[in-house]
C-alpha cells in the first residue's frame, strides 16, 4: 500500500444508528465532540438516522422515522398557507 495517501485525522470513528440501535466503526474523516466507548475501547460518535441495519431497502421492512415531527410541522405550514389564500 501507498504511506501516506490518507488525511492527518482519518481514524476508526463509531457511526450509531438511532432507528435501529447498531453502532458501526468505520474509518472516517467526519468531526465530531462526542465519543462512545464500544468493546473497551473509546472511540469518536456520530449519530446516523438510517444505516444498512434500518433501512428499507436492507431490511424489507416498511417503516417510518419521524423523530422531530416534521410530517406535522409541514401539515401546518400548509393549513396555514391554505387559511391565508
Amino acid at each position: 500500500m501507498k504511506k501516506d495517501i490518507h488525511p492527518k485525522n482519518y481514524r476508526p470513528v463509531a457511526f450509531e444508528d438511532i432507528a435501529s440501535g447498531e453502532t458501526f466503526i468505520i474509518g472516517s474523516t467526519i468531526a465530531t465532540d462526542e465519543t462512545v466507548t464500544v468493546d473497551g475501547k473509546e472511540y469518536p460518535k456520530v449519530i446516523v438516522e438510517i444505516s444498512s441495519k434500518s433501512h428499507p431497502f436492507y431490511t424489507g421492512e416498511d417503516r417510518t422515522l419521524d423523530k422531530t415531527g416534521r410530517v406535522e410541522r409541514f401539515k401546518q405550514r400548509v393549513a396555514a398557507a391554505k387559511r391565508k389564500a
